[in-house]
């Protein structure tokens, strides 16, 4: 046992004759390890940008509650009529009404000939 943890301290499997499989698969063994930890960093990059958008989409979704409600208050018949007093336009008292425009149907020169 004593020799066993020795020899691997000293690495004489990393320079004995049969030491080409070892370098492979440590080589193997640290690739891999690159490319977990190149994949944790661009993991933790996408969850940090995530954050933000959620951090972005919150603040314009309030920005968005906020305009929409001033322009439900702008659209209002008394912010209207209060905005054109200022122009001297004033309200009319009498109601509209409603114009309906009666087309004539013009008949075609056979028609006329017909009659």
């Amino acid at each position: 046992m004593k020799g066993g943890v020795y020899s691997l301290l000293k690495a004489k499997y990393l320079v004995e004759e049969g030491s080409m499989k070892n370098w492979g698969f440590i080589i193997f063994l640290v690739a891999i390890a690159m490319l977990m930890i190149a994949n944790a960093h661009n993991y933790e990059q996408k969850v940090y940008r995530i954050k933000a958008l959620e951090e972005e989409v919150k603040v314009l979704r309030s920005e968005f509650v906020d305009r929409r409600s001033q322009l439900m208050e702008l659209k209002m018949e008394s912010t209207v009529a209060r905005k054109m007093e200022e122009r001297e336009i004033f309200p009319s008292s009498v109601p509209p009404k409603k114009i309906k425009v009666v087309k004539t149907e013009e008949k075609s020169w056979f028609e006329k000939i017909w009659e």
